[in-house]
């Protein structure tokens, strides 16, 4: 099985093995179907492994099966990653491996490892053998586009999905699974883990288990309050924000809430059978409590809707911006083919006087042609200001594509994927320069440079 695994990570569409193999975009541009122009049509890539406009070019800095510096291998399933700034043109990336219980031989282990090994939870049968999910920790040299270091930084977890940068410099993953002990490990399931970039080798599993337990998928923080806000990957999922005892400190506990409308008759921002929320208006938001947020019976969506909290199809990637926050549904919109939600905060966001003046949500775009947008998933900001979205519907052609959405909420192409595969994990150098970007079976994480400048903020 060891063998096997490194040939098939190693051989992955014939690209050179060496992880850094450059391509210069040189031939025809392929037809493009973008909404507005953005960085213009693409140019196929002679490697067959990811289209992108003119003048932009992609460097392998991370593959399934590369032997890591701690000697275990990068495991399959790349998804969410945040970038961090280590200073000296040295940035971090800790990327999320959406594995599961029976992903043992796509996982980073050969065979068993020590008992005394830090790891979360571990297999039932086998305590020798950490459950696959987790996170990896690369430091990648913006100087000499070359990856210095790479390690398994997070183990014993479960469908790591995506999760979320915090202001102090930690990566929280999030387990979008809801296994209970006894099932085939040893613990609970479906909480979200903090993973600071700066520390070298595996940190330790520590559930932050106030910010709930359900099907988490990512999270961001607002830098002034440190308030979280979690999405929930269901088709009934609820908006969460969790605030914290003490800022910064998430594991020191703290309250979860659900977002709900003022507007009592808005219950369903889904507009699957009839249209609640509409492009171009502003609506009042409350937050309601929720009780119990360890939720053994996978019910805080339920007692959230009981209490008036307003229904998201799928939410998926969230990212903060400047004084406001994104997020993704996947499969939202009366097409079903995805939406964009807004958030800003309430200047007293979190305390007393908060509904004198109250957050604002707005649908900032909904899709209803798969050409142009087609079930978002991971979301960033840009450098210039529009939204960075990684698609993930499967088809039975390869056709997910990397989206820029401006202001106005139009799309346009920035990358097409030429594997049956979908992107994950977009997310910007802290200078702007470089796009990393996952794609995600076989776990391939590539370093993305270009005139990113070319298209201007509207």
């Amino acid at each position: 099985m060891h063998i096997t695994r490194r040939h098939f990570g190693f051989g992955l569409t014939g690209i050179a093995f060496a992880g850094l193999a450059a391509r210069c975009i040189a031939q025809a541009p392929v037809a493009g179907m973008n909404e507005v122009r953005g960085y213009g049509p693409l140019v196929r890539d002679p490697n067959n492994l990811i289209d992108l406009p003119q003048g932009f070019d992609y460097r392998v800095i991370s593959r399934l099966g590369n032997v890591m510096d701690d000697g275990y291998l990068v495991p399959n399933a790349a998804d969410g990653m945040g970038a961090f700034d280590l200073g000296q043109g040295k940035v971090a990336l800790v990327r999320n491996h959406e594995l599961s219980v029976g992903d043992q031989s796509v996982g980073p282990f050969t065979g068993p490892v020590a008992r005394d090994f830090m790891a979360y939870d571990r297999m039932a049968a086998d305590d020798m053998m950490p459950l696959p999910g987790g996170t990896t920790t690369l430091i990648y040299d913006m100087k000499t586009g070359q990856r210095e270091a790479e390690w398994l930084s997070l183990s014993g977890t479960i469908r790591n999905c995506s999760g979320g940068v915090t202001p102090w410099g930690s990566w929280l993953t999030c387990e979008e699974n809801l296994t209970k002990a006894g099932n085939g490990v040893g613990k609970d399931h479906g909480y979200i883990f903090e993973v600071p970039a700066k520390h070298r080798g595996l940190v330790t599993p520590v559930p932050l288990k106030d910010m709930g337990r359900f099907n988490h998928e990512a999270a961001c923080i607002d830098p002034r309050t440190g308030i979280a806000y979690l999405t929930e990957d269901r088709g009934d999922g609820l908006l969460y924000r969790f605030i914290p005892n003490e800022k910064g400190q998430l594991a020191k506990g703290g309250r979860l809430e659900a977002l709900a409308f003022v507007e009592a008759e808005i219950k369903d921002t889904r507009n699957w059978t009839e249209t609640q929320v509409s492009k171009g208006k502003q609506y009042r938001v409350k937050w309601v409590p929720l009780s119990d947020p360890e939720s053994p019976g996978d019910d805080l969506r339920k007692q959230g809707a009981a209490k008036g909290a307003a229904l998201f199809a799928r939410g998926e990637g969230i990212f903060w911006g400047k004084g406001e926050l994104f997020f993704a549904c996947t499969n939202g919109g009366a097409a079903k083919f995805g939406q964009i939600f807004r958030y800003r905060p309430a200047e007293k966001e979190g305390f007393s006087g908060e509904s004198d003046a109250p957050g604002m949500i707005d649908l900032y775009m909904e899709s209803t042609n798969p050409a142009f947008y087609n079930y978002g998933d991971n979301i960033a900001v840009m450098p210039n200001g529009h939204l960075l979205v990684c698609e993930d519907q499967y088809t039975d052609i390869s056709d997910n594509h990397l989206r820029g959405v401006d202001g106005t909420g139009r799309t346009y192409m920035i990358a097409k994927s030429r594997v049956q595969t979908e992107f994950a994990g977009g997310c910007f150098s802290p200078d702007g320069s470089t796009l990393f970007v996952n794609m995600m079976k076989p776990t391939v994480t590539l370093a993305i440079k270009g005139p990113w400048g070319r298209v201007k903020s509207a």
